[in-house]
């Protein structure tokens, strides 16, 4: 039986201010009912973990906050979801904009068929109608990789394809392509999926470089992970927030016996 929890969730994000807040937030797939009254509130300028057993809503929710789910046109929500203090939810919200402010990193890195240089400018250049002057995106093009700790590999080759790069590199690239829309925002489905251990410890590193001047929010399955890379953790099960706390102290002292069952390998 899940634990209600709806006191404790937000519970480490009292009097702080908020990057994500989600109230009595459900989400149906058709008939299927993915999500249950979820509320959280993430922290601005923290990562937070979501962890959880396969198929317990956690990129169901993650991918909810920049509305990615509306693809499917027979998902229904209802609640409240805010980012940075708007209602995301609201009609008049346009979805590019949105996303702008809430940039999305995938499994699979997934840059564009272009240069590394172009890949860092799409987004920019739509953003402002077309090209800048050439001093203006060749900054923007130094500061991004330099955010990402990327510059020095790449900076000899900005026209070699995206494509070509390691996956390292490309996961890499495609976070330092959001960068200059000024996301508020990062929602990362587990961004070190297809990498290897040495490739993984390089975005982590990478996360806690970027926590501070942006708001992260990561699902992810590997425990080690979440412990390692997370200021915060939320722990899902069966589409409901069991509990939400920092993450030494849900590792170390779990306020419900469902995370301690799933943090100790019993399920999941």
């Amino acid at each position: 039986m899940v634990s209600d929890t709806t006191s404790t969730a937000a519970a480490t994000a009292t009097g702080k201010a908020k990057a994500i807040q989600t109230r009595k937030l459900n989400l149906w797939y058709g008939s299927f009912q993915a999500l249950f009254d979820v509320d959280i509130d993430v922290v601005q300028g923290k990562v937070t973990s979501l962890i959880g057993p396969s198929g317990c809503g956690k990129s169901t929710l993650l991918r909810s906050i920049n509305r990615i789910n509306e693809r499917l046109g027979y998902v229904r929500t209802t609640g409240t979801i805010e980012v940075m203090g708007h209602n995301v939810l609201d009609p008049s919200v346009e979805l590019t904009q949105l996303r702008r402010a809430a940039g999305m990193v995938f499994q699979r890195p997934n840059p564009l068929p272009l240069s590394i240089r172009d890949n860092l400018l799409f987004a920019y250049r739509l953003d402002r109608g077309g090209k800048g002057s050439r001093s203006d995106e060749d900054e923007v093009v130094e500061k991004a990789l330099k955010e990402v700790l990327l510059w020095d590999q790449v900076k000899d080759r900005l026209l070699q394809k995206a494509t070509e790069l390691s996956l390292e590199e490309q996961q890499k690239l495609c976070i330092a392509r959001l960068l200059p829309v000024k996301p508020s925002v990062l929602l990362m489905d587990e961004p070190c999926s297809a990498l290897d251990p040495e490739a993984t410890r390089a975005v982590e590193d990478l996360l806690w470089q970027l926590r501070g001047e942006y708001s992260i929010l990561i699902v992810t399955h590997n425990m080690a992970q979440a412990r390692r890379a997370s200021d915060e953790c939320i722990f899902m099960l069966m589409g409901k927030v069991v509990e939400h706390s920092a993450t030494v102290e849900m590792f170390v002292t779990p306020k419900h016996q469902e995370t301690a069952d799933y943090l100790e390998g019993r399920f999941g």
